[in-house]
């Protein structure tokens, strides 16, 4: 059954002329499947690029948005309608205005992991890549930063502007223990430690890296170490393998994993691309004005 529903979604893929994205968070069949596996941004900006006329984004919602976006003259699906991001939802248009209202000397910054009318709203949007050149891009002093406190902290540390923090967070990113970590860093003390910014500050201070999926993927191809801590979603394991077969990638905590980005599944593929649905609708003055956030973003150098 895997093989024949492998080659229905091959064959309808070239007859809607389609291209499937798969970020690194989904599991490990629909990466495989996939033409291109990244990080969100990274893979908007690639399927904005292609002569597809569909993009199936298996991610979750404001993955499948920024697509949309990028590539108005696409339809974008998303396989599974139901696959949102808490932390995303965890900041809402009305309670940024009112920040704003409260510090209109402040630029606002907005992580990728926001909605679209979140970045209508802001002045600029970041990757975990680039946050601190996006920050140190800008000649406020005053940062607004939403939504993850976590990130916003970690750009509080490294930086001498006033970081006001939106009070979100990654539900799995900063369920990763401080103790867990410290654990695994004495059972094995040669490992190379690489967590997300969205993990807690605690947890960031004992890496070596705090770095975004694509950072970490370079790191594992291109340090000498043998073994890696990482924190992160448990689902980049596979490309961690991938990229580096030759290497130990230790995850400290199993249960590090983001729900919503497993709800993909092949069947779900099969049936977006069989009935073009369910597509992503961002409406057009809403998009354009996400859409300077965006492109102001790929300014920064």
């Amino acid at each position: 059954m895997g093989c024949e529903l492998v080659a229905d979604i091959e064959r309808l893929k070239q007859e809607k002329n389609a291209i499937i994205l798969s970020h690194f968070y989904q599991p490990a069949e629909v990466q495989d499947l996939a033409d291109y596996v990244g990080d969100s941004f990274g893979l908007s900006r690639q399927a904005a690029s292609t002569d597809a006329d569909v993009i199936v984004f298996c991610g979750v919602s404001f993955m499948a948005e920024v697509a949309a976006i990028l590539s108005p003259d696409k339809s974008v699906l998303l396989p599974e309608p139901t696959a949102g991001c808490p932390m995303a939802d965890m900041v809402t248009v009305e309670g940024l205005r009112t920040l704003k209202e409260q510090h209109p000397d402040a630029a606002v910054v907005c992580y990728v992991n926001t909605s679209a009318a979140i970045k209508a709203e802001s002045d600029i949007c970041c990757t975990s890549a680039n946050v601190l050149k996006v920050v140190g891009s800008l000649p406020q002093q005053k940062i607004i930063f939403v939504p993850d406190r976590n990130m916003g902290q970690f750009v509080a540390d490294r930086t001498d502007k006033e970081v006001i923090l939106w009070p979100g967070y990654c539900y799995a990113h900063d369920g990763l223990q401080a103790d867990t970590v410290s654990k695994a860093k004495q059972e094995y003390p040669q490992a190379l430690v690489m967590v997300h910014p969205e993990c807690s500050p605690e947890v960031a201070g004992m890496a070596d890296y705090v770095i975004g999926t694509t950072g970490m993927l370079d790191i594992a191809r291109r340090a000498d170490a043998k073994t890696f801590v990482v924190g992160t979603e448990t689902g980049l394991a596979h490309a961690l393998k991938q990229a580096a077969p030759d290497k130990e990638f230790i995850f400290p905590q199993p249960n590090i994993i983001c729900g919503n980005m497993k709800k993909t599944t092949l069947e779900k593929i099969k049936s977006s691309l069989e009935t073009l649905s369910p597509k992503i609708m961002v409406p057009l003055d809403l998009a354009a004005k996400a859409r300077l956030a965006l492109e102001k973003m790929l300014t920064v150098k």
